[in-house]
């Protein structure tokens, strides 16, 4: 139980939801300014309204460090409510520029249905699906014309595994998909509701209206789309075949998040051709390259970290591991990475399956699955360091000496002297001999550009 309030200095309101209300938020010390989305505990009535909250910040924690996903910094509980502390979006919601708009070019809409199908994307090979993908649920970081879009509330969100199929009705009238009203369906809803996106954004009105919700849901079950009145007679063959394929009413034949992004009218304006990077496999092409100071480093941080931080890669674990021995071997994640990707060649996955088997025992742990796949910015976190710091400096001294590093590394067969010489004279940038804290951080935040600055480092 701890009080948002004791750490940021609340302003004013910036929105209202069925459970609560977000804020404007200041950081006392920072001066920083969040959105603070509060959610009274006296509205959570079930059971299930709370499980919803839990998984809401579990996801968030999940997607952590995605272009197009609003940032969860941190979440609070006090006896009245429950407060999720995330990244600002100052520019508005989508649904407000397409009302100021009427609607977009098609080169404009293009560009921000391929930022929306990216994120699903994401979200898919991460094993999420949304359920509630609309306008409203997507925020512009700023006011600036070419701000980047953000998708955010996490709420209805589920987590998945191929092959799961959902009953529950959930979703907005307008954009729910067929499947949905039938209670029966996966995260192909959520290609449909991006092709109603795309459908307003393209002509300014939804595909599917009625004057009530029971009409709209009749609407939607029909499936006939008009694609002949104003202004379509005008907008391209290409565009329209998009949003017919996006809108099959047969959730099989509907086109994949990959298929839209590679459609020939997502590539006219320019698109690059460079094939989609999974966020997986970047973590692990990350871990890959990492020194095996680096590397023990994050399996420390990544056996402290919470159950809600890490419960979206524990569930990938879990789908990896089909034979449920608690470990990945080479096979299981051949046939899993496959499944995301089919550009992936074997060679590569063998390297991923060397650097992730810390202990080199031959397979995967759950662990060591978690620290090749965790996101980069959970080092960002000062306690993580320090921590992480004094396991390798057991007597205390202020400094990782080469007895340190010998006797943290040979736990993983990685103790040799080649190696940690190696890594002294990597790290060791005063050149004494020794790693203090200050060179300790700089190696673990080196590649993350966005870290090296955002915290100034601790004097031991």
């Amino acid at each position: 139980m701890e009080d948002a309030r004791s750490t940021y200095t609340f302003g004013r309101q910036l929105g209202q939801g069925q459970f609560g209300v977000t804020h404007l938020v200041t950081h006392k010390l920072t001066k920083e300014q969040f959105a603070c989305k509060s959610i009274a505990t006296r509205k959570l009535i079930h059971a299930d309204d709370i499980e919803d909250i839990r998984r809401e910040v579990q996801i968030m924690h999940h997607l952590t460090g995605h272009r197009n996903v609003v940032e969860l910094k941190a979440a609070y509980e006090d006896r009245y409510s429950v407060k999720l502390i995330m990244e600002l979006c100052a520019g508005g919601e989508l649904f407000g520029r397409i009302i100021k708009k009427g609607y977009y070019s098609e080169r404009a809409a293009a560009d921000l249905c391929r930022q929306i199908m990216t994120v699903v994307h994401d979200c898919h090979s991460m094993g999420v699906m949304h359920r509630d993908l609309k306008p409203e649920n997507f925020l512009f970081l700023s006011n600036d014309e070419s701000s980047p879009l953000k998708l955010t509330d996490f709420g209805l969100s589920v987590f998945f595994k191929p092959g799961d199929v959902f009953t529950d009705l959930v979703g907005s009238a307008y954009y729910v998909a067929p499947e949905v009203l039938m209670r029966s369906y996966g995260p192909e809803a959520d290609i449909w509701s991006a092709g109603v996106i795309l459908y307003i954004l393209l002509s300014g009105f939804p595909p599917f209206w009625a004057e009530n919700e029971r009409g709209i849901f009749n609407a939607v079950l029909c499936g006939h789309i008009d694609l002949e009145s104003e202004p379509w007679p005008s907008i391209s063959t290409n565009a329209k075949d998009l949003v017919k394929k996006m809108l099959r009413s047969n959730p099989e034949e509907r086109l994949s998040a990959v298929d839209v992004l590679n459609h020939p009218w997502m590539r006219e304006d320019g698109a690059s051709d460079e094939p989609l990077d999974i966020a997986v496999l970047s973590r692990m092409k990350q871990f890959t390259a990492m020194n095996k100071l680096k590397k023990v480093a994050l399996k420390f941080i990544a056996e402290n970290l919470s159950e809600e931080e890490i419960i979206g890669l524990k569930e990938m674990f879990k789908s990896l591991d089909t034979d449920n021995s608690g470990t990945v071997t080479f096979e299981e994640l051949k046939a899993g990475l496959l499944k995301l990707s089919t550009k992936i060649s074997e060679s590569e996955i063998r390297q991923f399956m060397k650097a992730a088997d810390v202990d080199g025992n031959g397979v995967i742990d759950y662990i060591e699955f978690i620290t090749a796949t965790m996101h980069m910015n959970r080092v960002e976190r000062e306690d993580h360091l320090y921590k992480a710091f004094e396991y390798f400096d057991r007597d205390g001294c202020g400094y990782i000496t080469m007895e340190d590093l010998e006797s943290a590394l040979k736990k993983y067969n990685m103790g040799d002297k080649k190696t940690m010489n190696e890594i002294i004279a990597e790290v060791d940038t005063n050149n004494d001999g020794r790693i203090n804290y200050a060179e300790f951080v700089a190696m673990m935040r080196k590649g993350n550009p966005e870290l090296v600055t955002k915290n100034r480092v601790r004097t031991y």
